[in-house]
């Protein structure tokens, strides 16, 4: 056991802890004496610490195979359903978790996350999601991602690949699964607006798990003004003039009735351009979550700590054009595996210990840094250092 302290850790270890947690959980087969599994794992890292595409980490290395050789190599390895590459690869995301996760509760944020895609789909349009236009396009490739938001403590639990005609209760059930397969368990869920839905509510009651989420008010707002009593809201646009509080509510759309709280909170912020102050009002969706409106406020917010990991995810991506979901699946994995290493470094050995709590320090090892530390081992492994000469045109 490690002395609490004092502890270090260098750039050769945690580049081998990368390789060795992706090694173990996914056989890679080579083809070659160059193209060894161990030297595309090696590529595979440097590109995705780099943010590079596979053939310009192959073309930066003197030692390395070619782009064309690393990228058959992983094509015959890879499965051919997205499906099959998540039962493989995914459980990795929770493999190396600390005990402390499976004794108790926490709170777990899902999300969707969409990435741009301007070209067109590989076998059937079903493997693009369609959404408002962002960066250009209306196509995205979703993937879903169920990611803890304690602090210090942010691992992604689970990903997945999400169908452009899937609805929002498959993909949040399947999550679900692959975590309570795991022994994980959930004290409060934190959903986006998107998932807000009587269905989807109807579906995490009928599980038992307790939701928070924002109401989405969905539909033109009526031009005529309400005599409805203030105090009996019947539909949800009548909680926008009802006061701060918890407010119980059934809501029935077409064959579906489900019955929930609806919080009413208030936010105070400064206007970008007056710089004036103004209120907002918020409205949460909350099944067995207790709290006043403000501690449901701040306990919502804590879901933008998702956020920081689909950052983090696009540091560590590796840069494709290619068209197949499988691969583009594969790099998301990669990158959400790095940032799980980059979790478990600071637990494991940068944390200060007092008493039974441990206080996690991100100054020590920032996420980019650790990314450059496992470019660094890896260049030095794979380039002989070779001089290039160049010839200088005189000018006349």
């Amino acid at each position: 056991m490690r002395s609490r302290k004092s502890s270090s850790v260098s750039a050769g270890q945690v580049q081998s802890i990368a390789e060795s947690w992706l090694s173990d959980q996914f056989e890679i087969k080579g083809s070659g004496w160059k193209c060894t599994p161990q030297v595309i794992w090696k590529l595979v890292l440097l590109a995705a610490a780099k943010g590079w595409s596979l053939c310009a980490a192959c073309r930066d290395l003197s030692d390395a195979p070619s782009d064309d050789a690393v990228r058959k190599c992983l094509h015959a390895n890879l499965p051919k359903r997205p499906r099959t590459l998540e039962d493989r690869l995914e459980p990795l995301l929770r493999s190396h978790l600390p005990p402390r996760f499976l004794r108790g509760c926490h709170t777990v944020a899902i999300d969707w996350h969409l990435s741009p895609y301007h070209g067109e789909p590989l076998r059937s349009d079903n493997e693009l999601y369609h959404s408002q236009a962002k960066s250009g396009t209306t196509k995205f490739h979703a993937y879903g991602t169920a990611c803890v938001v304690e602090d210090g403590c942010r691992y992604t639990l689970a990903a997945t690949y999400i169908l452009g005609k899937e609805s929002p209760q498959a993909v949040l059930g399947r999550l679900l699964d692959r975590m309570a397969a795991s022994g994980i368990r959930i004290r409060y869920l934190l959903l986006d607006r998107q998932f807000f839905a009587a269905t989807v509510l109807e579906f995490l009651q009928a599980r038992n798990i307790p939701f928070l989420m924002p109401v989405a008010l969905r539909g033109r707002t009526p031009k005529k003004k309400s005599r409805r009593d203030k105090k009996r809201p019947s539909k949800l646009r009548d909680f926008l003039k009802q006061p701060a509080g918890r407010h119980r509510f059934t809501w029935s759309v077409k064959k579906t009735t489900v019955s929930f709280d609806v919080v009413v909170a208030y936010k105070s912020y400064r206007h970008y351009k007056s710089r004036k102050r103004r209120g907002k009002r918020l409205l949460y969706a909350a099944w067995r979550v207790p709290g006043k409106p403000r501690k449901i406020r701040d306990l919502y917010r804590r879901r933008f700590g998702i956020e920081s990991s689909y950052r983090q995810l696009r540091q560590a991506r590796i840069y494709t054009c290619t068209k197949c979901p499988v691969l583009r699946l594969y790099f998301v994995l990669i990158s959400l595996v790095l940032r799980n290493v980059w979790v478990w470094l600071h637990w494991t050995y940068l944390a200060d210990q007092q008493g039974e709590k441990r206080i996690i320090r991100l100054d020590r090892l920032r996420f980019r840094r650790m990314l450059d530390w496992i470019a660094k081992v890896i260049s030095s492994i794979l380039h002989d250092d070779t001089i290039y000469e160049t010839q200088t045109l005189s000018m006349t």
